[in-house]
């Protein structure tokens, strides 16, 4: 009788890793990394620059924490990942920690701006108009060593609390400030900074190295508020930049204007009608603007706007705050008319109303008083049936009383004002028309938002699994690059749709259509791609590649990635 030796099968994932390696390779990104890198230590059985680039595909693909990356490479075709069997047994956490340090190590600003300066002219990105936005990066742990101090000669960043973006005061933090190109949404710079960093201070630094990438002065810096200070907007403009920013409600001229308002009608020009974000056949956001009657007290141009969908958003606001706030009110004075209702002062209803008029943002829009009234009550001294001699005991006891009204006169005032927003520039109307400004501002620095939540959510910026931060500086150079390659897979695919008249993909389940890929649901869509090798005693017997469907064929075919990178691995 003939025993057969047994068969062994090799499977191993492949994914969306060619798509991957298609754009890494058209960045030249590890080119770039070998250049910056110093030498690796001749001990070291894994370079630094293997480690580097099989976690930056981990970035990429799953985020999965540093300690387990060595089981996650485990898994998938190691020439995928730049390298051999061997190195992916020799992977774990140590080694791929020293990669980070060598990293943090090298001159990343410069390794940076040589990454950036091939982006744009492998990728044709238009640095005309940039946009740039903040978002804090919250830790949880104490980080008493991240102090800001030097690490091997370098300076680092401070962790601490701050104003946080994320709600959670209880966390410390850093600061992740990220600009990004209008043309795609294309991240093409960014800066971690000190957890306590206030966003007006860091807009002339930011600038300078725009410039300094982009070769002169002359894009479109659009940012939020923060950049609306004297000094920022100065500085630009005195450069021969320019600028669009959102003027904010604490400078005079915002309540110059409104003040200006309740007394005259403007007179509105309808310059845009957009349609609605979530409802397909919903009333359309009509768009009305006016230049500022009251002019800007360093001369630049400010143009108020009238949003149809925000003025409905700012009523609904205000009914909701003052409906919830008086409910409120309604239940804490049923509780002071109650037998035990556990308040002692009249300062701390007060306050009790205070958190309430806080708490729902009503705080404007009602006015309340608190009033005290005494009331007394007698006790028999010993116990018994009373009579002519019995002593009793008088006892005071406070009562506090609330009512509250509504303040006509500001909801009449805030009424006027709803859907208004102000934008401010220094271009003149010749070189930005009412409705470019309009979109600068409105339809594009959006994007920053939806790669801040792309770095944050999908990419999993936090929370880091890492102490030292040294390796957290070098971690997020490589979440940036990761979130570079989402960027331009989606920008690809998108400009490929639009350059075919393609509407929509069929790319969400059960075949449902999709009008704006993301890279995350194209990673999604390669994920169940597997290389099946049979072998008997060491040699092949037979292989089975991944099967393409017409979906994904279609997708490689946009994305001008040959199918047969997923072939014969």
């Amino acid at each position: 009788m003939t025993v057969h030796p047994k068969f062994e099968l090799d499977t191993k994932k492949i994914g969306a890793l060619p798509i991957v390696n298609h754009f890494l390779d058209r960045l030249r990104f590890e080119h770039f990394l070998s250049r910056h890198l110093a030498s690796p230590d001749p001990r070291s059985k894994v370079p630094p620059l293997y480690a580097l680039g099989v976690f930056l595909r981990n970035l990429v693909i799953a985020r999965v924490p540093i300690y387990s990356v060595d089981e996650w490479a485990k898994d998938w075709v190691p020439t995928l990942l730049q390298v051999t069997s061997d190195d992916v047994l020799l992977l774990n956490d140590d080694r791929v920690g020293r990669a980070l340090d060598h990293l943090f190590d090298t001159d990343r600003r410069a390794l940076l701006t040589d990454l950036m300066v091939h982006m744009v002219k492998e990728f044709d990105v238009s640095l005309d108009q940039l946009h740039n936005d903040s978002t804090t990066l919250s830790l949880h742990g104490e980080y008493n060593n991240a102090t800001g101090k030097l690490v091997r000669g370098k300076p680092t960043v401070l962790v601490t609390y701050g104003h946080n973006k994320d709600h959670r005061p209880d966390l410390k933090q850093l600061v992740f400030i990220l600009t990004v190109s209008a043309d795609g949404a294309v991240p093409v710079h960014f800066k971690v900074t000190d957890g306590n960093t206030e966003d007006t201070t860091t807009h002339i630094e930011t600038w300078e190295c725009l410039r300094r990438l982009v070769g002169s002065p002359q894009f479109l810096y659009v940012a939020d508020s923060k950049l609306c200070t004297r000094e920022n907007m100065k500085y630009i403009d005195e450069n021969h930049g320019k600028f669009v920013t959102i003027m904010p409600r604490s400078r005079k001229e915002d309540q110059l204007f409104k003040d200006w308002l309740q007394q005259n009608t403007p007179n509105w020009e309808e310059i845009a009608r957009k349609p609605h974000l979530r409802l397909k056949n919903g009333p359309p956001n009509i768009f009305w603007a006016i230049p500022t009657p009251i002019p800007d007290a360093d001369g630049f141009r400010v143009i108020w706007f009238l949003s149809s969908h925000k003025m409905e958003r700012d009523a609904q606001f205000r009914r909701n705050a003052i409906q919830s706030a008086w409910n409120q009110l309604q239940k804490l004075k049923t509780r002071l008319e109650g037998a035990r209702p556990r308040f002692s002062t009249q300062a701390s209803v007060a306050r009790a109303i205070d958190e309430i008029l806080n708490k729902h943002q009503a705080e404007r829009w009602i006015r309340y008083e608190v009033s005290t009234d005494e009331e007394a009550t007698f006790r028999q001294e010993k116990r018994g049936r009373p009579g002519n001699n019995t002593r009793w005991r008088r006892k005071i006891k406070t009562r506090f009383k609330i009512s509250w009204e509504l303040r006509d006169d500001r909801v009449a005032y805030d009424a006027r004002c709803d859907g208004l927003f102000p934008l401010m520039t220094n271009c003149k109307k010749e070189e930005l028309s009412t409705l470019e400004f309009l979109d600068a501002y409105k339809s594009k620095q959006p994007f920053v938002e939806k790669r801040h939540d792309l770095f944050k959510n999908v990419e999993a910026a936090t929370p880091m699994f890492l102490k030292s931060i040294s390796r957290m500086e070098a971690l997020l150079f490589l979440l940036f690059v990761a979130l570079l390659v989402h960027a331009l897979i989606e920008r690809e695919l998108r400009q490929a749709i639009k350059a075919r008249g393609i509407e929509t993909l069929p790319l969400y389940p059960e075949e449902r259509p999709c009008k704006a890929p993301s890279a995350a649901r194209i990673i999604e869509v390669f994920g169940n791609l597997q290389r099946h090798l049979l072998s008997q005693r060491g040699r092949l017997i037979q292989r089975f590649d991944a099967e393409l469907t017409d979906l994904q064929k279609d997708l490689l075919c946009l994305l001008d990635v040959p199918s047969d990178a997923f072939l014969h691995l």
